[in-house]
């Protein structure tokens, strides 16, 4: 079966089988703004933006202002996919008529499949996103897993999720890719 052109379906792009992610080029750098640097020392943490804390000193990584940030961010994120998913619901409901053509039903049942699968890699996006609340509650947000050094604002901002430095991501990945797992 053809995939379906519609121009209003929402199309989300995956990294790994696990994680949606947002379409930012890894190879252009993050850009601070000097204007921006002492923001977050006079603005309230609901008026600041991603620009900020690109801004803030290397020295103030992970102070209580980023962390409460990213936590304002995992929650909002959170949030949004509990939402996404009583829509999924709804929308499963709405489309339980029963169609007589065979194409038809297929194109439906293939939309309901995909919507399903996507909730599902949302399903598991929860459960990455409750263990980055637990770690900005114990402190140890921001810090890789494996060498423990700064995962840096600007990957945090583009996946908030990340437990793994861009380095330790890219060697865990070309492990995977060489040996297989």
């Amino acid at each position: 079966m053809a995939p379906s052109h519609d121009p209003g379906a929402v199309k989300a792009t995956f990294i790994s089988d696990q994680e949606p992610t947002m379409n930012v080029p890894s190879h252009v750098p993050a850009k601070k703004d000097p204007k921006r640097a002492n923001n977050w020392k006079t603005l309230e943490l609901g008026q600041l933006v991603d620009a900020d804390m690109l801004a803030m000193p290397e020295g103030e990584y992970m102070n209580n202002v980023q962390m409460a940030y990213f936590r304002a961010k995992l929650v909002q994120l959170k949030n949004d996919i509990l939402a996404n998913a009583g829509e999924t619901t709804e929308h499963l409901r709405e489309d339980t008529v029963v169609v007589p053509d065979p194409a038809d039903r297929a194109t439906i049942e293939e939309e309901h499949a995909l919507e399903l699968r996507t909730r599902d890699r949302e399903r598991k996006l929860l459960k990455k996103i409750e263990q980055s609340i637990v770690r900005i509650d114990a402190n140890d947000y921001g810090y890789c897993d494996e060498t423990g050094e700064a995962i840096g604002v600007g990957r945090l901002l583009a996946r908030p999720t990340a437990t793994l430095s861009l380095e330790a991501q890219q060697r865990r990945e070309l492990k995977q890719k060489m040996f297989g797992d």
